[in-house]
């Protein structure tokens, strides 16, 4: 199994900022999440096809702290050394889940922007 991971700044000093307003975070794995879908969707878009199996395994999950895509499972095992590469075995890196996150950046950074406003918005009308 791979994972992606893709930092935000000043992630960890808005995380403290809302815990010091009394939120719970609930909202920020939301984020989380959704953005990852969307670098997942874009992820799975560039994945090489041959049976459609290591597609199917893409998928995407929130933390509080985190938005991560996985792919692979002990069925399709083989997905690291497709993204990474494998030089002894002749086989080139093919990373598309970090080409959808930064490819599909577009369209889940503004997941991040609403939630950091609402947030901000929630924080000065308490």
């Amino acid at each position: 199994m791979i994972e992606t991971v893709v930092q935000v700044d000043g992630a960890r000093r808005l995380r403290s900022a809302l815990k010091q307003a009394g939120d719970d975070l609930s909202d920020l794995k939301d984020a989380h999440k959704r953005a990852a879908t969307i670098a997942a969707h874009a992820s799975a878009a560039l994945a090489p096809y041959r049976t459609g199996r290591l597609r199917a395994t893409i998928r995407a999950s929130g933390t509080k702290t985190a938005g991560v895509i996985r792919a692979g499972t002990s069925r399709v095992p083989y997905v690291a050394p497709i993204h990474w590469g494998w030089s002894r075995r002749h086989i080139k890196a093919q990373p598309f889940l970090s080409d959808g996150a930064r490819d599909s950046e577009g369209r889940w950074l503004p997941v991040y922007e609403n939630y950091v406003q609402s947030a901000i918005d929630t924080i000065q009308g308490a």
